[in-house]
């Protein structure tokens, strides 16, 4: 049987650094519950602005949300107005802990694998080929310097009656070399056929390599 490794899980400490930066052993399965509602809840308040990572670091009486969006603005606000109304949920979540959010803007959203996955899960719900949606990806991150981009998706594809999986790839991808730095991410499309997963890799660059 082939074991499956997370392309993320691997790098972590070497190409990557942990999503929620702390490490509390009496708290720790709280501090856990409330970093998975934190997350959820700005993912599903504001989807629209397609939110990547949101990064948590805590401390005693605070806790520190940074949220990496390609339209920072949708979170922002007008004047920052969303920013309190964040903060505000946020702080309920965490049992009245004071909750900082900032945003911070992806430069690149054709690179980000999680930017990528929502766009193409869009494009299938409002109907467009998944096959063009696919090829317009690919098209735009290699135009925008990934060395190279594999996308897989699966399910009902056009309505069949049966699931099937489909993969496209173009330049390299070695997801053996820890220090190629990839990205990776799994979305889903919700149709009325059904629900239609989309995995995304995307190489960028390779980090040098640590001195000892």
């Amino acid at each position: 049987m082939g074991q499956k490794t997370s392309p993320i899980g691997l790098r972590i400490g070497i190409s990557r650094n942990w999503d929620s930066i702390w490490y509390n052993e009496r708290d720790y399965v709280n501090f856990l519950i409330e970093d998975f509602k934190i997350r959820e809840y700005i993912k599903k308040n504001y989807s629209k602005a397609f939110i990547s990572r949101i990064e948590i670091n805590r401390f005693p009486q605070l806790v520190n949300v940074v949220i990496n969006a390609a339209k920072p603005g949708m979170v922002i606000g007008k004047k920052g107005a969303e920013i309190e109304v964040i903060s505000k949920a946020l702080e309920k979540i965490a049992n009245g802990k004071k909750v900082t959010v900032s945003v911070r803007e992806i430069e690149n959203p054709e690179l980000d694998a999680d930017v990528v996955g929502q766009e193409i899960a869009r494009q299938i719900e409002k109907r467009v080929s998944y096959k063009r949606a696919i090829k317009q990806a690919i098209r735009n991150a290699m135009k925008s310097g990934a060395k190279g981009i594999k996308v897989r998706i699966s399910g009902r594809l056009n309505g069949a009656e049966i699931a099937r999986t489909e993969e496209y790839k173009e330049g390299r991808l070695p997801l053996s070399t820890l220090t190629a730095n990839i990205d990776y991410k799994v979305n889903e499309s919700y149709t009325e056929m059904g629900t239609i997963g989309i995995k995304v890799w995307i190489y960028k660059e390779e980090k040098e390599k640590r001195r000892k």
